[in-house]
């Protein structure tokens, strides 16, 4: 069974850092794009970035220039270093990729849990 495991949430001053991970785990044959989604109270969840498995980056224009998306194939795992933070980036923030379990063929859409980020002062 597929899960992608998130850590790294937590509460920090505007302007400044944190560094989130999702590792997959399972029975995984190959790996496309990875991701993360932000949601914030009476909000659409939004795409923040994804990276493609050569190491394409894709922002949003409002962390463009602030967040960096990065991902180790090795270890099926996806960063977000966020610098630079604001209140207004305050959400939950959730792991996706495009994974292809053991014995299929097509790649489906995975979630992890979610993690908190809250910027506050």
């Amino acid at each position: 069974q597929v899960q992608l495991v998130e850590s790294g949430g937590g509460l920090v001053q505007p302007g400044g850092s944190l560094r989130l991970s999702c590792a997959a785990s399972g029975s995984i044959s190959s790996i496309n794009a990875m991701g993360w989604y932000r949601q914030a109270p009476g909000k659409q969840r939004e795409l923040v970035a994804e990276v493609s498995n050569s190491g394409r980056a894709n922002y949003a224009d409002s962390v463009k220039g602030r967040f960096i998306i990065s991902r180790d194939n090795d270890k099926n795992t996806v960063y977000l270093q966020m610098d630079s933070l604001k209140p207004e980036d305050t959400a939950v923030y959730s792991c996706n990729a495009q994974i292809t379990p053991m014995g299929f063929l097509i790649p489906r859409q995975y979630w992890g849990q979610g993690t908190q980020v809250t910027v506050s002062s």
